[in-house]
């Protein structure tokens, strides 16, 4: 080797081996392909090249392709299409294509180091030839060097053209020592593709999941359907305003792309402790929801409950009868007990319109209201044995006297401890470093700023701003919500009015609140996930706690 060649072969290796350090770093797949077809070139001062991937239907795929001369730039990040078709691997009858030194060096796992095309006849280069015609070009020298994993498995293939003289820019062939370089680099290309593929592969398993398991609690309850998805959403359009922001508390808030996936991550999966969650009780329609809503067995026990009384009435007749027989005295007495008994039923039928409508759970229940139905509970009827109980038993009174909504204590007690199901089930997976907020994100939705909320009483100082934008993007989510068996689909000005006393009583954060309202995230929302018929002119001089 002579003294000129010497620095510059040490300049390559170092070459090689810095290339080698960035390919293992990089995460973009078309980044990545090129830093592998430019490394090349440079590493041996190729005028051109070709990168290749094989395909599942074994072709190779043109990916990107280079030419200083010509200056030509197609595929990988520069989004212009090249327009060749992909090379088979095998011909129309399936015997191998040995003719296309691509689909040759593929096949046979083996590096073809050409110095002339013009001067082989082993391969077919009518096409290197049309090409050359078309353009002027004059293509030479070929480095053809199939790309292996860590398996040994052919993955792709690397194409270099036209090796030129560092010092007289004269077309060269390819050395020994630039093959070399090239089938190292190939190697730790490979590596790195195949790894990245493995990455991309994983990732997309692992999002996969995510959504699989918040489409199965969203299809658990046909009434929260589509909550698991739509947070997100709205989650991701929050933040980005946020990080928008030019002026104001967010001005300075940004997330990189890594930390904008972890607030992804987390918002889907900010409910998956629901899995654990009885459908009798997420899905509670009615307060007197069991396996199905009782308030029917309440309907037929008024009927009999009427029946009953009527049937002691005619009694009660037929026994003034018998003893003194029709008269004046006894058609009076005959008569006030016929309009005792239809009091008595027209009783039992605003009774149970009322339970009707208390079962709903659609309105706070008042002092009175809850004294009526103790009042209906302690009606007597007669049991099947002919033993006198009361029209309502404990269970039933209880329900049906939740002052609002359709849950008991100690059911939304079961519902809050979804979250503590999710904390223990988000903070037990061995999440990458990237990933390690996702339970703090995650889990801090049903907190309040002034540390009224649950599970852990966190106020705001104590939450990320991410967290908190989770909280405003799961209530309002749950306030527009058109699936909730308890209450009608609420109009945006309803659902604004509502958010905004949560400020006025700090249970939400309101700087998130006010830049929600001021850049229009609600509507923007709307406009994607809401019914026509919920989008209403909004004022917003008449949201509490707002000040347009």
């Amino acid at each position: 080797m002579s003294e000129h060649q010497h620095p510059y072969m040490l300049a390559q290796l170092e070459r090689l081996n810095a290339i080698g350090i960035a390919l293992s770093a990089e995460r973009d797949n078309q980044r990545l392909l090129e830093m592998i077809l430019l490394g090349a070139q440079e590493i041996t001062n190729a005028d051109g090249g070709t990168l290749y991937t094989i395909t599942q239907d074994k072709h190779l795929k043109f990916e990107m392709m280079r030419n200083k001369s010509l200056q030509m730039s197609l595929g990988g990040t520069t989004g212009k299409e090249i327009p060749f078709l992909p090379l088979p691997l095998y011909l129309a009858d399936g015997s191998p294509n040995l003719t296309t030194v691509a689909a040759y060096a593929t096949l046979q796992d083996q590096t073809v180091n050409i110095a002339n095309v013009r001067e082989v006849d082993s391969f077919d280069f009518s096409g290197t030839r049309k090409f050359d015609e078309k353009t002027g070009y004059h293509s030479q020298s070929f480095l053809t060097i199939p790309m292996k994993d860590h398996e040994s498995k052919v993955i792709g293939v690397l194409q270099l053209i036209n090796a030129t003289d560092v010092d007289t820019g004269a077309i060269i062939p390819f050395s020994i020592g630039h093959q070399t370089l090239v089938e190292s680099l190939a190697s730790q290309a490979a590596v790195a593709m195949t790894n990245h593929h493995l990455i991309d592969g994983l990732k997309g398993l692992f999002e996969a999941f995510i959504e699989l398991i918040a489409d199965a609690i969203d299809q658990k309850s046909p009434y929260t359907g589509g909550h698991c998805r739509r947070v997100p959403e709205l989650t991701m359009m929050l933040t980005q305003a946020l990080i928008d922001a030019k002026t104001g508390p967010f001005k300075d808030f940004t997330l990189n792309e890594n930390e904008l996936y972890e607030l992804k991550v987390a918002s889907w999966l900010h409910d998956c402790g629901k899995v654990t969650t009885p459908e009798a009780i997420m899905d509670k329609p009615t307060k007197l929801s069991s396996i199905f809503d009782r308030i029917q067995l309440l309907d037929q026990r008024f009927e009999l409950l009427k029946q009953q009384a009527e049937c002691a009435m005619l009694k009660e007749q037929v026994e003034i009868l018998k003893s003194g027989g029709f008269n004046q005295e006894a058609e009076v007495r005959l008569t006030a007990l016929q309009a005792k008994q239809d009091a008595f039923n027209t009783y039992c039928d605003e009774a149970r319109d009322f339970l009707r409508l208390a079962n709903i759970g659609s309105e706070s229940m008042t002092a009175s209201d809850l004294q009526r139905i103790k009042d209906i509970a302690n009606m007597e009827m007669l049991d099947a044995s002919g033993n006198k109980v009361r029209f309502l038993n404990e269970d039933e009174t209880y329900n049906l006297s939740i002052k609002r909504g359709t849950l008991t204590a100690e059911e939304r007690q079961v519902i809050n401890n979804h979250i503590v199901v999710t904390i223990s089930m988000l903070e037990s997976l061995p999440y990458p470093q990237s990933l390690a907020r996702v339970p703090e994100y995650a889990c801090g939705h049903h907190e309040h700023m002034d540390g009224s909320g649950y599970p852990k009483g966190l106020t705001r100082e104590q939450m990320s701003i991410p967290a908190r934008v989770m909280g405003v993007a799961d209530i309002f989510e749950a306030l527009t919500s058109k699936d909730r068996p308890y209450k009608k689909a609420k109009t945006l000005s309803e659902s604004l009015a509502i958010l905004g006393r949560m400020k006025v009583d700090n249970h939400i954060d309101p700087e998130l609140f006010d830049i929600f309202v001021r850049e229009g995230i609600y509507l923007k929302y709307a406009q994607q996930f809401l019914e026509p018929e919920q989008i209403d002119e909004v004022d917003l001089t008449q949201i509490p706690g707002y000040q347009p």
